[in-house]
């Protein structure tokens, strides 16, 4: 942990549809951790350069997400959610959880959420072909990423059990 933060900053991240904000909310209730969803930030704050079509979503300006969080981060104590990770900075994170399903469980998911056909698709590719356990590795520390399974309720609890312990051992001197 960075020696001017008295808590640590958490990236939860994977692609779509991996059960990011949801391990996120359970976390931060169990912690003192503020949940951070960075595609509401987006929304909310306007951090964007406009609406891709093609896809449904906005196209993120990833230099105005990192100054609206830079002191917040700075400050620490943020769980962060989001399905993308090579644009933070690296000095923001204590530890990056890659979350991770079965392609089978990921279609079902995203098929529920009304994605259309190609966005569908391709964020199964992306999950078939590791690209954001890719990214975090080439982003990150290797010994602060960890890739956690997220396909059933029980991977979910024991996801945010273990985020919850590494935090309490990360914290204890701190109380």
């Amino acid at each position: 942990m960075e020696a001017k933060r008295q808590l640590p900053n958490v990236l939860v991240t994977g692609t779509p549809g991996t059960g990011k904000s949801t391990t996120c909310e359970q976390i931060a209730e169990a912690t003192r951790l503020r949940h951070v969803n960075v595609g509401d930030l987006v929304r909310s704050q306007d951090l964007h350069c406009g609406w891709d079509e093609e896809y449904s979503c906005h196209i993120i300006d990833e230099d105005k997400i990192c100054d609206a969080l830079e002191d917040q981060m700075n400050r620490g104590g943020n769980i962060v959610d989001y399905h993308g990770c090579d644009f933070f900075p690296e000095r923001w994170f204590d530890l990056v959880i890659v979350l991770q399903t079965d392609n089978t469980v990921l279609y079902e998911r995203l098929e529920k959420r009304g994605y259309p056909q190609k966005k569908l698709s391709e964020n199964v590719e992306c999950e078939i072909m590791h690209v954001i356990v890719q990214e975090a590795l080439e982003s990150y520390r290797e010994e602060i990423v960890q890739v956690l399974p997220s396909n059933t309720v029980e991977d979910l609890e024991s996801n945010v059990e273990r985020t919850v312990q590494w935090y309490k051992q990360v914290t204890c001197h701190v109380r």
